[in-house]
């Protein structure tokens, strides 16, 4: 045994200051060595002696890192890496008690005997080590030391109630990482600590704890040995482990030695459970507070005093049993197990043959199992280092260079690096050692620098994923009340102290979705109370903010740009709705009362400048009587009016100067619609279906029609009156806009309805349909389509007889036919018609002009007799007269719908039999019987109900008028009450008119003028 100076044993609980102690009793000598029980802590006591000494006169020795400079005076060190024979003024040993540690418990035995200084040494540990060290050690003095602070017990607490600076410790890497992923969530994250984790990666853990970045350490019992934390409050999520070999509860000391950790310095600490642990007992916890425990009885042993003449002696001498009573052999450790898997391996054995080379092999059987892959794995790679440097006397370079290589890799998850790092430990351990390599230093180095890039890349790992840093940035500036620093981007981003926290929708904060509990909580908080001054800046540039920026929705919502600012509710007035801003609470009153008052404004004008003929027709005080009552109807009715039911009433009991009083305002009176052309534009359209939607009080509102369509689908399922609201009115499965539907009532007016005429060129193209979609729609408006084929008449050339002028060869049509096309119309004999225009002076839905057609009172008169009593179309109209203003006279027909599908314009149809056939003497048409063609026609006749009603049911309007009164024809004296429209001389034949292909003989010197190619067999004869 060595020299032994006084020999001090300073015993008590944790939280004591014997570490501390130590170190100061250490540097009162001029030389000194002090074992310690991890290489964590060996670390963290090396860094502070460097701190008072300077590093050239510190070493550090652990298993994996070795710093020894030329003139070492304090040897900081792991226990089993003292150093022996060195001959230092004081030698201390760290918690001695570990000497009755099943797997390392020999070792600290061995210390505890054999080590010694020349002046001092010094055992620090617990109580209960007080019986044994004076068994074992002669003439050892004993001083105890009390717990500066106190520790209380808590009892059972769930994580998510878990207060700030608390440890919690879980005695297995995954349940380190569940309890960690769950802090993460609910508290904004944790540091692990883990015994197996590098120093550098555990002093970066931390430091995130120590400096507040987090405010919770997730560890295993490795903080129970002597690392220093603020911790004020330490929670056992479990009370057994695993010991190696099976599954054990944790005695009462143990479990005292973790909860020590618990207040240091003077503060006062607690312990408890929390997670699936269960409460500890009372009993146990008195004791932990009273630091009362059975003292150790047994120590683990292992012979110092080995045999290497050969590998039977080497394991007889470490299978002796102890000298005394108080010794227990332990039980068979790593180191061993591998030498007797090695001993037996012949070449191992050959190799093995004198005393250097068994303590050759003792040393590479000694290199601890990092990897714990399996027994036999680690066997093979200790054979294989047993034989390079038995054979070569070194670790062949390129061999430990493939090895180092194939782990220096910094990508992958943290249980890839956590393997990379433990088997980078192997091969620092075997750079340490020394003489097993060529270049001590250099591989030192590098065995060093893969560790310290797989230390910082798990760190990081473990940093990115059980912490959450905006969360732990804002509760550590809002647990300080300082004020905090926001940042608005452009597209909204909302940056707190420079941490993503969510967006700023207009004047509403949307945190980021990916927080939730607590962490949610704290952006919220520390969003609100940086964004107040931003909140109000935000409301003068919008205060500010020209009317173009600003736009409503077609579900009343208000924006600024993309951002919702507020929605219209309905009012009283319902041309003045009320406005409902989006503004936070935290944003303040004022903000939200500024907001409201610029939507306000913005409102106020939008109404005005829309519906500016509706407004002055408002305010108009030269209105008196029935004409202010009926502006006042146009003004409820958004600008339109369906003419049936009171409407009608109303309309005919205005004079012709009320009437004038309004048309000068824009109004026109139409045969199925009062409204203002104006209004018809998308613009006023898209407005007026929002405030009626509000009016009507809508969940969901009605979307305007696309703007330009004369005809849409009718959809059976839209709110009772939207069709007029939209521009439009209803019939069949379609709707046509009611501007097109006067210009198409002013053509039927001329046709014979009860006879029975087909469709022009005009009518189809107003409404864009083809003639199928048009006989459809007529049928909605309560005409019978008679569906006929006929023989198609084919132009062919003939030699002519005579010549005859130009000038007779196209006589007027003849007026009295009943599908001849009246002059009023304008029809191009020659080719289809384009869609007419709308007549100057008025908007139409698509944004043409319409115009009231000029009359005089006496045509007025005669409009509004015809409302109550019309006679039916005459089935002559002579081409020399105008057709009948569209003002005021009741239609043949009821809308049409629109047109989805591209409008097509048929050839003009041809005329009856017992018309002239119109054709020149030059041109005529001439069958083809072998290759005769048909082409299909309608016929349509009044019927006086639409086809979808039932007969004796009237049919309502969409403004819930009857059809007949309004959309059909009027009931009076022009139409009996079987619906049938009389008036006008009956056709000369009551049977059908029938058509045939062939040419009409007796008119063959007259050409058709609703043949399309009329004007070109003019020309042609013009030209012969």
């Amino acid at each position: 045994m060595a020299r032994e100076g006084r020999i001090v044993a300073v015993l008590g609980p944790t939280n004591t200051g014997k570490t501390h102690y130590a170190i100061e009793r250490m540097l009162g000598y001029r030389t000194g060595v002090i074992g310690l029980p991890l290489r964590l802590l060996a670390r963290e006591v090396y860094d502070r002696i460097v701190a008072a000494r300077g590093p050239s006169v510190v070493a550090l020795i652990t298993g994996e890192e070795r710093i020894v400079p030329p003139r070492t005076q304090y040897w900081v060190c792991t226990v089993e890496a003292m150093p022996e024979g060195i001959g230092a003024d004081f030698v201390a040993v760290d918690e001695i008690q570990l000497c009755a540690d099943p797997e390392r418990g020999h070792v600290f035995t061995d210390r505890l005997m054999r080590m010694r200084g020349q002046h001092e040494t010094l055992f620090m540990g617990s109580d209960t080590m007080r019986g044994p060290i004076r068994a074992l050690v002669p003439r050892v003095e004993f001083h105890a030391r009390d717990r500066m602070s106190e520790l209380a017990h808590t009892g059972q607490r769930k994580i998510s109630r878990m207060r700030p600076r608390s440890a919690i410790v879980a005695f297995s890497v995954e349940s380190v990482y569940a309890i960690a992923e769950l802090i993460r969530r609910q508290k904004g994250g944790a540091a692990v600590v883990m015994g197996a984790l590098s120093p550098r990666t555990r002093n970066a853990q931390v430091a995130l704890y120590q400096n507040g970045d987090v405010d919770y350490l997730v560890a295993t019992d490795a903080i129970g040995m002597g690392l220093n934390l603020d911790i004020d409050h330490v929670a056992f999520a479990g009370l057994s482990k695993f010991d190696g070999r099976r599954m054990r509860n944790l005695a009462p000391n143990e479990l005292a030695q973790i909860a020590g950790r618990a207040g240091r310095g003077m503060s006062n600490g607690s312990f408890g459970t929390t997670g699936e642990a269960p409460p500890i007992p009372d009993e146990v916890a008195e004791s932990i507070m009273g630091h009362r425990f059975a003292p150790v009885a047994r120590l683990q042993w292992r012979n110092p005093r080995l045999e290497f003449g050969s590998t039977e002696g080497l394991i007889a001498s470490l299978e002796e049993g102890p000298p005394a009573p108080i010794l227990a052999r332990g039980r068979e450790a790593d180191d061993l197990r591998a030498l007797r898997a090695l001993s037996a391996e012949p070449e191992v054995r050959a190799r093995a043959s004198d005393a250097r080379a068994v303590r050759l092999l003792w040393d590479v059987c000694r290199i601890p199992d990092f990897r714990g892959i399996s027994h036999g794995e680690h066997a093979d790679l200790l054979e294989a280092i047993f034989a390079h440097i038995h054979d070569r006397g070194r670790v062949p370079e390129d061999w430990i260079a493939r090895q180092i290589a194939r782990i220096d890799r910094t990508e992958g998850d943290i249980d890839t690096l956590s393997r990379r790092l433990a088997f980078i430990r192997t091969w620092t351990y075997v750079a340490q050692r020394p003489g097993w390599v060529e270049q001590e230093s250099h591989w030192r180095d590098a065995t060093r620098a893969v560790e310290d890039r797989l230390s910082d890349a798990l760190h990081a790992r473990l940093t990115q994923r059980f912490v959450d840093r905006r969360t732990s940035v804002l509760m550590r500036r809002l647990k300080q009340k300082e004020a905090l620093l926001a940042e608005v981007s452009e597209n909204g981003e909302v940056r707190v102290e420079g941490e993503f926290v969510g967006r700023l929708e207009g004047f509403r904060f949307r945190r980021d979705t990916a927080a939730a509990g607590q962490e949610a909580r704290t952006i919220t908080s520390a969003a609100m109370q940086a964004l107040a001054p931003h909140f109000h800046l935000r409301a003068d540039r919008f205060y500010n903010a020209p009317d173009t920026e600003i736009d409503f929705t077609e579900q009343g919502g208000l924006m600024w740009g993309e951002q919702a600012v507020g929605k219209l509710v309905a009012s009283d007035d319902p041309m003045k709705p009320r406005i409902e801003v989006f503004v936070d609470e935290e944003a303040g009153v004022e903000v939200a009362e500024k907001v409201r008052r610029r939507l306000g404004h913005f409102m106020d004008r939008k109404v005005a400048a829309l519906f500016e003929p509706l407004i002055a027709m408002q305010r108009d005080e030269a209105l008196q009587g029935r004409a202010k009552g009926f502006a006042f109807r146009l003004v409820e009715g958004f600008g339109i009016l369906p003419r049936g039911g009171e409407v009608a009433e109303e309309v005919r009991a205005l004079d012709q100067d009320a009437r004038g009083a309004l048309r000068k305002h824009g109004v026109r009176f139409g045969q199925f619609t009062v409204f203002l052309p104006a209004l018809l534009k998308p613009a006023p359209t898209r407005l007026r279906l929002v405030l009626w939607s509000l009016a009507q009080g809508l969940d969901t509102f009605p979307e305007a029609p696309p703007p330009g369509l004369v005809t849409i689908p009718a959809d059976r399922s839209a709110p009772r009156g939207y069709p007029a609201m939209a521009g439009y009115r209803a019939a069949g499965t379609r709707a046509i806009r009611i501007d097109m539907l006067e210009r198409l009532a002013d053509m039927l007016r001329a046709e014979d309805t009860r006879g029975g005429f087909e469709a022009k060129p005009d009518m189809l193209s107003i409404t864009g349909m083809t003639l199928e979609q048009f006989a459809d729609l007529m049928q909605g408006l309560g005409y019978r389509a008679e569906r006929g084929e006929r023989a198609k008449a084919k132009p062919a050339p003939v030699a002519p007889e005579e010549e005859t002028p130009a000038t007779e060869a196209a006589p007027a049509p003849d007026a009295t036919a009943p599908d001849a096309v009246p002059a009023s119309l304008g029809q191009t004999p020659e080719v289809a018609p384009a869609a007419p225009q709308p007549p100057e002076g008025e908007a139409g839905a698509d944004g043409q002009q319409l115009q009231d057609t000029p009359r005089d009172p006496a045509e007025d008169a005669a409009a509004d007799r015809s409302a109550t009593e019309p006679a039916a179309p005459e089935a002559v109209a002579p081409v020399t007269e105008a057709a009948p203003a569209a003002d005021d006279v009741p239609p043949d027909a009821a809308a049409v719908g629109h047109g989805d599908s591209p409008a097509v314009v048929p050839s003009a149809p041809q005329p009856p039999s017992d018309a002239p056939a119109g054709v020149g003497p030059e041109v005529q048409t001439t069958p083809v019987p072998d290759q005769e063609e048909t082409e299909v026609f309608f016929t349509f006749t009044w019927v006086g109900r639409p086809r979808t009603q039932a007969r004796g049911k009237p049919q309502r309007d969409a403004a819930g008028g009857r059809a007949g009164e309004e959309s059909g024809k009027p009931r009076g004296k022009g139409r009996p009450k079987g619906g049938k429209p009389k008036g006008g001389k009956p056709p000369r034949e009551a049977k059908p008119k029938t058509f045939t292909a062939g040419p009409d003989r007796k008119g063959k010197d007259r050409i058709d003028p609703d043949n399309p190619f009329a004007a070109a067999l003019m020309g042609l004869k013009g030209k012969e």
